[in-house]
């Protein structure tokens, strides 16, 4: 927990009736610094011994030189170390042993915004304590009793089996600002927060297209109109659940309603780990049965879909499968224990689920430990890729908030609860192909793997590699010159044998075309006149580009 002083601010200090007269000479945009407490200066040494958010008062006499004049290095010297320290300004009284405070002095202070304030003449320090400490101690009196009012109102919320939406309404309504919690990438899971508040955070560029909320760029307070927006996190046993996001467009937030959303975010941590335990014998419950149904181990299909439609998933109607895997770590990223990878993948879950029973909570979607998979109804008009183009970029987002990428693969429809089990196979054979074509990130249609989905269902890659070697030969070795004209074949194919058009894209001259051509069939056979030699090679090179 950060520190949250809840002091008053030094401009209503100054204004108290034993500083009558204190006058501002330098440093004035300091003047909000929180003031909890005064401390008089009686040493030349004093940095030792102030404490942060104090109060510094003095005479002046403990910077006067041997020759009873006063330092004026010292003095600057003191004013960069208060400011270092934290001390919320320095007030001194001028006349007796300090005529002036001389305009290096001033000029330092400025640059610092460290408040130096003048005291009137007639100023007594014992009563300057005594008024300061009489107005601290009912000001933070009032600010703890509002703090525990609401952390009473907010426990007995959870108690009385409440939620994060009626959480956020209790602080939205006593501290008079929006809040909201989200996931820790930024998903909105409840929220109060007014229209005007959330326009703010678009047009500040907050939020992204999908409504995630940017907490990325949440680090601290950050400006907001005349006000200001920050992300607080929720967390229990070292564990970060979700952040409290806050947004005070009116005015900055005050160092007490900053120590009550601590507060808040407190309580917010114990109501999520009690739902999130209700949510994991739930989760795993529903996806042991999703897992049944889509490996052909659920029973009979009435049994199937009356099941299903007691958890309030629909499996009556057209859908596809949807199998979607966290990509594998870079070479260079460093290893993760198995307890984060477990909680990296749980997040992955829950985004999951919020992006599509925020959909809706009849399509079913369960955790698989290594998967998520998820049954996607399609429309009348059997639009497939709008279907899930539109899911997976609500789930991905803008790629902030820390979140890993993924790669997704996406069956034919299926029309038929029978038919599940097939085409979760084909889906998760379509996230494998995919990767391996693509890369990490990729989305992968099976429909659309063409050759590659007949090749994907060979068994035994051993069969694979020997039909590879008999049809390229030398062409098939891993080696700069084979993968070359390897290159050039694939031009050849793609654009039909159109050797100036090959030459083209490759940027050879036609004879260079022609005579790779040559060498080509050299090696492989007359692939340029033969159609049964040409769909041979075509397919090699289909199960080259898999294997890679």
């Amino acid at each position: 927990m950060t520190e949250t002083p809840y002091g008053i601010p030094l401009a209503d200090v100054i204004e108290l009736e034993a500083l009558v007269g204190a006058v501002p000479l330098a440093g004035t945009d300091g003047l909000a610094r929180p003031v909890t407490a005064v401390n008089v200066m009686e040493v030349p040494d004093i940095l030792g011994w102030v404490k942060r958010h104090e109060l510094l008062i003095t005479t002046g006499f403990p910077l006067l030189d041997s020759a009873r004049r006063l330092d004026v290095p010292r003095m600057t010297a003191l004013i960069r170390g208060l400011d270092e320290a934290g001390v919320a300004g320095f007030a001194i009284k001028l006349g007796r042993y300090v005529e002036k405070v001389p305009r290096a002095v001033l000029d330092v202070a400025d640059e610092l915004a460290f408040p130096v304030v003048q005291l009137g003449e007639h100023v007594a320090f014992d009563d300057v304590l005594k008024d300061a400490y009489e107005a601290l101690n009912a000001f933070q009196s009032r600010v703890l009793q509002q703090i525990d009012a609401l952390h009473s109102a907010l426990t007995m919320i959870v108690l009385e089996g409440g939620n994060l939406d009626q959480i956020a309404a209790e602080v939205s309504r006593v501290l008079g600002i929006g809040v909201l919690f989200t996931s820790t990438d930024g998903r909105e899971w409840a929220g109060a927060i007014g229209a005007a508040q959330g326009a703010a955070l678009r047009d500040a560029d907050f939020v992204d297209e999908s409504g995630r909320v940017r907490v990325e760029r949440i680090r601290g307070p950050r400006p907001l109109r005349d006000g200001e927006v920050r992300s607080l996190h929720v967390a229990a046993s070292g564990t970060e659940l979700a952040r409290l996001v806050v947004v005070a467009d009116a005015a900055p937030l005050r160092a007490s309603d900053v120590y009550a959303l601590e507060r808040a975010a407190t309580v917010a941590a114990l109501l999520i780990t009690r739902q999130q335990a209700v949510v994991a014998v739930e989760g795993k419950y529903r996806g042991d049965f999703l897992r049944d149904v889509l490996t052909d181990r659920a029973g009979s299909r009435q049994y199937v879909t009356e099941h299903a439609a007691g958890l309030g998933w629909d499996l009556e109607r057209p859908v596809v499968v949807l199998v979607a895997e966290l990509d594998p770590p870079t070479p260079g990223e460093p290893p993760v224990s198995s307890r984060s990878r477990r909680a990296i993948q749980d997040r992955f879950a829950a985004g999951w689920r919020q992006v599509v029973e925020s959909r809706s909570r009849s399509i079913a979607v369960g955790d698989f430990s290594g998967e998520v998979v998820a049954l996607l109804p399609v429309g009348a008009d059997g639009d497939v890729e709008e279907v899930a183009e539109g899911t997976l970029a609500a789930v991905r987002g803008d790629s902030g908030g820390g979140r890993r990428p993924f790669s997704a693969g996406i069956s034919r429809v299926v029309r038929d609860v029978a038919d599940l089990p097939e085409a979760y196979g084909h889906a998760r054979k379509a996230v494998e192909v995919g990767r391996r074509m693509k890369g990490t990130g990729s989305t992968t249609y099976f429909e659309r793997l063409g050759v590659r989905r007949l090749l994907s269902q060979v068994t035994d890659p051993r069969e694979l590699d020997a039909f590879v070697a008999e049809v390229l030969g030398a062409l098939a070795e891993d080696t700069e010159q084979a993968a070359d004209l390897r290159s050039t074949l694939q031009v050849l194919l793609d654009v039909n044998l159109n050797v100036a058009e090959a030459a083209r894209l490759q940027h050879f001259h036609y004879n260079t075309m022609r005579y790779r051509v040559g060498k080509l069939e050299g090696m492989l056979g007359p692939f340029s006149s033969d159609p049964q030699v040409r769909l041979d090679v075509a397919v090699a090179l289909q199960i080259l580009s898999m294997n890679e």
